[in-house]
Parts: structure tokens; sequence; C-alpha cells
């Protein structure tokens, strides 16, 4: 299978809109729109991820072992 286009992960975001239950994102260069939605026991707050604020997205198969 061949891969098209960047990885999500090699692209920066901008915040468009903040719930306590998801994060809608823009891709500054390709405008791919992605919602994020994080684990229940941690909401999200528009302190933490203002609108407009530019974002990047790491890939958690890559995080460093403790």
């Amino acid at each position: 299978m061949k891969k098209t286009g960047k990885s999500i992960f090699e692209e920066r975001y901008r915040v468009v809109a903040v719930d306590r239950d998801r994060l809608l994102i823009r891709g500054v260069l390709s405008g791919r729109v992605l919602t994020i939605n994080p684990e229940p026991e941690t909401p999200l707050n528009q302190e933490d991820y203002p609108l407009g604020k530019l974002i990047a997205l790491t890939d958690p198969s890559r995080a460093r072992p403790d």
C-alpha cells in the first residue's frame, strides 16, 4: 500500500473549537479538520486551548518509555 500525503503528526494545527469532551483543530497547510476526544477524566478547557492556538500532535506509538 502506497502512503500518500503527510502524516497528521507532520503538520501544525490551529484550535477552532473546544468543549469539555472534544477539541476541533484545522491543519494550517492542508486545511484538514480533526476532532480530538480526550479521556473522560481529563476534560478540556479554553484556558489550555484558546481559539487560534497553534499546536502539533504527537504520535503515541513513538512515546519514550519511562
